[in-house]
């Protein structure tokens, strides 16, 4: 069975629709938390929580502990939660692993398991997300995340404006950890007014305008000269690599080729940004603007030919490949060189 979004979550716990175990895993840590925290309001009252939440770390946790810890009944309440992070050093044949999936094929039905996987870059295990409801937890489209921040702000007591919350969003790459250590820096700084995006620049170091995905426009629009003079600027952003925008790229040509394919097959206009958003839905491409993300493809795929898109995702592997293999020319030579390629394109296509 696939794993479940945020959103079923949310829903089903809406319908107090409680599970007797869940597996929280992904890339997006605060998300995970929200998870726990959501659950963990709907299957126990604060004030019962001294009695009845075990938490526990599962590199600290023997296999002879399980069938206890599980099976505790509740003080006071009508169930108790059992809450084991760091799952994922549990190797495949790990005891205490193995028996808590002993334990998932006949839970208490008065305990709740909550499993969280800490780390962020190992795949979910198939074992757990088999066994438990599992929650996938990826970082939300850039829409989301700026509805996000705006709660997060409101919280503090504060306010953005919608110039100043895209920015920062685009900014941090849509991660919501960095934007929540952000939003308490900035609070520090608020005022009565919002928080403007001149303010977020400065805290930042990032201007608006100059983030890795107005590079990769200025790119597709064959404006070479803009793209060259932001690569320095963007090179030297956190979490930026040259090898990370040829993936921000290739992605982008991926999408072109694919709607200019059903460009085509005569699909324009609305439906073909329809048919685009369908796509990006089903391949949740993390960090996109599905709807804006949609319409820039449709767009670009008017003037990006078949051709074109199969020379640029050339050029932009043979850049990839010199990236992590060449010492004659740095990041800024080899994706100036890139956007001059693309470039050409343009103009011979025109």
């Amino acid at each position: 069975m696939p794993a479940h979004t945020w959103d079923d979550l949310y829903k089903a716990l809406k319908r107090e629709d409680l599970a007797s175990s869940y597996y929280l895993f992904g890339v997006e840590s605060v998300l995970k938390d929200e998870a726990m925290k959501a659950v963990l309001d709907h299957a126990l009252e604060p004030s019962l929580r001294d009695f009845n939440l075990d938490q526990r770390s599962a590199g600290q946790l023997d296999a002879d502990d399980v069938h206890t810890l599980c099976n505790t009944l509740p003080m006071m309440a009508d169930r108790r939660i059992v809450l084991i992070r760091d799952v994922e050093v549990w190797s495949k044949k790990a005891r205490t692993k193995a028996a808590i999936l002993r334990y998932l094929e006949r839970p208490s039905p008065t305990t709740i398991l909550i499993l969280v996987q800490t780390e962020t870059e190992t795949e979910g295990d198939a074992d757990l997300i088999r066994s438990c409801y599992a929650v996938r937890l990826d970082p939300l489209p850039p829409e989301r995340a700026a509805r996000w921040l705006t709660h997060r702000a409101s919280a503090l007591g504060i306010e953005f404006t919608s110039e100043a919350s895209a920015h920062l969003v685009l900014a941090a790459d849509g991660s919501l950890t960095t934007i929540a250590a952000e939003i308490g820096k900035l609070s520090g700084l608020a005022g009565d007014a919002p928080i403007t995006v001149t303010q977020v620049e400065n805290l930042l170091g990032v201007r608006h305008g100059e983030t890795q995905y107005d590079w990769r426009d200025a790119v597709l629009e064959g404006q070479a000269a803009r793209g060259a003079m932001l690569l320095p600027e963007v090179l030297n952003q956190a979490g930026v690599s040259g090898v990370r925008l040829i993936t921000l790229l290739g992605t982008a040509l991926i999408g072109i080729g694919v709607a200019r394919a059903s460009y085509d097959r005569g699909i324009r206009g609305r439906a073909l940004e329809s048919a685009m958003f369908e796509t990006i839905r089903r391949t949740r491409l993390w960090g996109l603007d599905y709807k804006a993300t949609a319409a820039a493809w449709s767009r670009w795929a008017e003037r990006w030919s078949a051709a074109r898109v199969k020379n640029g995702l050339e050029a932009t592997l043979a850049a990839d490949r010199a990236l992590k293999s060449t010492t004659i020319s740095d990041d800024v030579g080899i994706l100036t060189d890139l956007g001059v390629q693309l470039a050409l394109h343009h103009q011979e296509a025109a």
